[in-house]
């Protein structure tokens, strides 16, 4: 062999040799973590055992606790559902958000996100994540150019409009842009509960996604009023729970087995909803396990805003927000502070707990670090991942909020301080009340005019935090002028 030939065949081997590896690595490469988000609506600080709740029994999401980390200082993007979902798409807390509360598209859902705005479903669909989402959208009505499919969802099953969610056995559901009617009993009312159609569907969605990349998003509908369980559901708590007064809506849907109404007993259907979507949570981890990803998957649980009082509800009774002051449509720590856990075996330390202080506007950069892509410019989102895999973590500077009804209210927390200010379309000026959290987690204590630095502070963020919105003038809407009769 010519010495040029023996060369020419050494450096093909050479390459070879180093081509080899590299080809068995890209082969070997793991996929990029699959990522189920589930979301309870109206669901307390409280209202699972892991944050303190006695009365109502949740052990798969205690399971997925004692597995995983426990956020204490994790907060809702509003005090109501619509925009705090928008936060939760986008990025960006309620002063830039462009859904900033329960608005109305006709005929059916509720007013859009806008459309040069992306959500964290477009940015995994980019990214080669299959994408379906099962349970209550709200984020922009039929033909409104933001359904579900619109904005990323390569597949959605039940609500687009949240009123028509408070009914659990409804007439119909959407599958992608289909309106899917239900069955019926002979009176021609459904007797299918729709949490139970939401969950199969999103079982069968994971089922199918197994080989790549999946983003699993669910937001249930329990236990938002109506309060309306299954019989067998029921039956858990038959007997086992005080009930101080019964509760009848004249105008409730139908109910099956035999007539029987959950809402005549509030506190017996409000545990049997929250431990009835326990069960199936604990269905979806079973699963994970059975399909050979539990490993390879992130599981985050939470809720949308404080607990509701409407409907039967009684968050008093089940001590729903623990030391918390407030409800849904209050920005005070009830209305906004929520559970959140999170397990990802083998990444995140099992029987562990944060005390970083983050927010829905944090969800998107946080999903987009762990698939590793970049996340949308202009957010107002930090990602919380190192803090859940024990890493250094970066601090919000302040988180702020704003919500349009009762006479418009805004909040601002600041470290351990929290800033809270009522009435603000009748007065954009009104007076700050000020509550140090480490100290006063119940929000007793104003003690604004003992540190009006502080509280200067907290103004300056409330007018410069926000960005006007057309839609969302932070204004009373004007009266209608009664028409004069003749």
């Amino acid at each position: 062999m010519k010495r040029r030939d023996f060369l020419k065949n050494l450096a093909i081997t050479a390459a070879c040799a180093t081509a080899a590896p590299q080809a068995l690595a890209l082969k070997i490469a793991p996929k990029k973590p699959n990522i189920i988000y589930i979301i309870a609506d109206d669901l307390g600080y409280a209202d699972i055992g892991c944050y303190g709740q006695k009365i109502v029994k949740t052990p798969n999401l205690d399971k997925i606790r004692a597995e995983g980390i426990k956020f204490t200082q994790h907060y809702s993007g509003s005090t109501v559902c619509a925009p705090s979902r928008c936060v939760l798409m986008t990025g960006v807390h309620t002063g830039h958000a462009s859904v900033r509360g329960n608005g109305k598209w006709k005929p059916e859902g509720q007013g859009p996100i806008a459309k040069n705005v992306l959500t964290v479903t477009e940015l995994l669909k980019d990214a080669g994540y299959t994408t379906g989402g099962f349970g209550k959208w709200g984020m922009g009505g039929p033909g409104s150019g933001a359904e579900p499919n619109d904005r990323g969802f390569d597949y959605w099953y039940g609500f687009n409009c949240q009123s028509l969610a408070h009914n659990y056995y409804p007439n119909y559901l959407w599958k992608n842009c289909e309106k899917v009617m239900l069955n019926g009993n002979k009176g021609g009312k459904c007797n299918q509960f729709s949490h139970s159609l939401i969950v199969e569907e999103a079982l069968d969605f994971i089922k199918r996604s197994k080989d790549k990349p999946f983003f699993a998003f669910l937001p249930f509908t329990i236990p938002h009023a109506e309060l309306a369980a299954p019989k067998e559901a029921m039956d858990v708590y038959e007997g086992k729970i005080e009930e101080t007064k019964a509760y009848r809506n004249p105008s409730a849907p139908y109910t099956p087995n035999g007539g029987y109404n959950a809402q005549q007993k509030p506190h017996t259907a409000f545990a049997a909803m929250v431990t009835l979507m326990d069960k199936n949570i604990g269905r979806v981890m079973a699963l994970l396990k059975k399909l050979g990803i539990d490993d390879n998957t992130i599981v985050m649980f939470t809720s949308d805003n404080g607990p509701h009082v409407e409907g039967g509800a009684d968050p008093k009774f089940f001590d729903s927000n623990g030391p918390l002051k407030g409800f849904k449509r209050d920005l005070y720590e009830g209305g906004i502070r929520v559970p959140m856990i999170a397990r990802w075996p083998g990444r995140i330390k099992p029987n562990t707990q944060t005390d970083h202080i983050s927010a829905f506007w944090d969800v998107l950069p946080t999903m987009c670090e762990i698939a590793n892509i970049k996340p949308s410019k202009n957010i107002d989102g930090i990602s919380f991942l190192p803090a859940m895999l024990a890493k250094k973590q970066k601090s919000h500077e302040y988180l702020y909020w704003e919500f349009h009804e009762r006479g418009g209210k805004q909040a601002v927390r600041m470290g351990k301080w929290k800033g809270v200010r009522l009435r603000v379309f009748s007065n954009p000026n009104a007076p700050i009340e000020l509550y140090n959290l480490d100290k006063d987690i119940g929000e007793e204590n104003n003690i604004a005019s003992k540190h009006p630095e502080i509280t200067a502070k907290i103004k300056k963020i409330m007018k410069e935090a926000r960005v006007h919105n057309n839609d969302w003038p932070f204004t009373a809407k004007p009266k209608k002028k009664k028409k004069k009769t003749q």
